[in-house]
């Protein structure tokens, strides 16, 4: 089983953020980290991975300035490997835009069988990435995953809801 997992690296939120006035966005100039929820994505492409028997973990990141510090911790976890996208054009990119970017970096890492990707980030809070990759890629998406499991080519997911839990099932690309 192959996975891709989209994960997003930010301004470490335990320091102080600073805006850029040119831009009215939040400065990306020091150290990244892993946001937190794609770290919950990761560990569940993992355990996924492992249960199938085998495959392997790829991650699909855009961030500025070539910065690799959030994707070496998601490999230290035990992915397989990495796409960084790192663009001076692509910075201050809309949802839809940085959509249409990762959905072209998981293409060029061939035959998959699921993308994962966290609810919203927790420096953008748009929620709306994970669902415009699954639309410009033409695959099924289901969102507020709480648990996953796979048999015969069929995902099924617990989904939370405001009503409780729903199960979903839908087949694999």
């Amino acid at each position: 089983m192959n996975v891709i997992v989209c994960v997003k690296q930010i301004p470490d939120p335990a320091l102080p953020g600073e805006l850029d006035p040119s831009t009215n966005t939040l400065k990306r100039d020091g150290k990244l980290i892993l946001d937190e929820s794609d770290s919950y994505g990761v560990e569940m492409a993992l355990q996924l991975v492992t249960a199938a028997g085998g495959g392997e973990v790829s991650l699909v990141s855009m961030a500025p300035n070539d910065e690799t510090s959030g994707l070496r911790t998601a490999l230290a976890m035990g992915a397989a490997k990495a796409v960084l996208v790192s663009d001076a054009t692509l910075s201050g990119a809309d949802a839809l835009t940085t959509a249409k970017v990762l959905a072209a970096a998981t293409k060029k890492l061939g035959d998959v069988d699921l993308i994962i990707a966290g609810t919203e980030s927790s420096d953008g809070y748009t929620g709306t990435v994970p669902e415009q990759i699954a639309e410009v890629l033409g695959l099924p998406s289901i969102t507020f995953a709480k648990t996953v499991s796979i048999a015969d080519g069929v995902l099924k997911v617990d989904r939370q809801t405001e009503a409780g839990y729903d199960e979903v099932t839908c087949s694999l690309p």
